[in-house]
């Protein structure tokens, strides 16, 4: 098994309702096991900023998955979930991101890891900072990170 930290988004219908579920969809698969989530946070639009609001989260997940199929099964699940072709980085129902697996380095068309831009977003390091803090990425703690970039506009939600 192979540990994975995934990231969510949504911004339209119940977000944080649909990411608990494809978290659930996730834990449920015979090749994945959750095994921290984060808190649901509140962030502004990151790229397009003329839409909702978004909810973001993370998870840690271990996973007899290789790489590439884990990002498939994510992005199946999106699918089966109701997300459908949009905008890049506009209004989606379900985004999920394979952002990090323990010594995998890879760079393909589809994925690269760790995430490129991972450590530039705090919709990102903030919900990964709560559940892995000491997760290392291009050398420093994820913990690190969190502290070093702009979170302004972040809400973490009451459960």
């Amino acid at each position: 098994m192979t540990r994975s930290a995934l990231a969510f988004g949504s911004n339209l219908g119940d977000s944080a309702g649909m990411i608990g579920r494809a978290i659930d969809a996730l834990d449920a698969m015979v090749d994945v096991s959750v095994s921290a989530r984060s808190s649901f946070y509140a962030t502004p639009p990151w790229g397009v900023e003329d839409q909702p609001d978004f909810v973001n989260a993370c998870a840690l997940v271990e996973t007899e998955l290789a790489p590439l199929d884990l990002l498939t099964a994510c992005k199946d699940l999106e699918v089966a979930l109701g997300r459908v072709p949009g905008e890049r980085w506009g209004p989606r129902l379900l985004d999920i991101d394979v952002l990090w697996m323990d010594g995998v380095a890879l760079e393909s068309e589809r994925l690269t890891l760790p995430h490129p831009r991972m450590t530039e977003r705090a919709f990102v390091l903030v919900p990964l900072a709560e559940i892995a803090p000491d997760l290392v990425v291009g050398g420093q703690s994820v913990e690190a990170w969190a502290r070093n970039v702009q979170a302004g506009g972040i809400i973490k939600l009451e459960a």
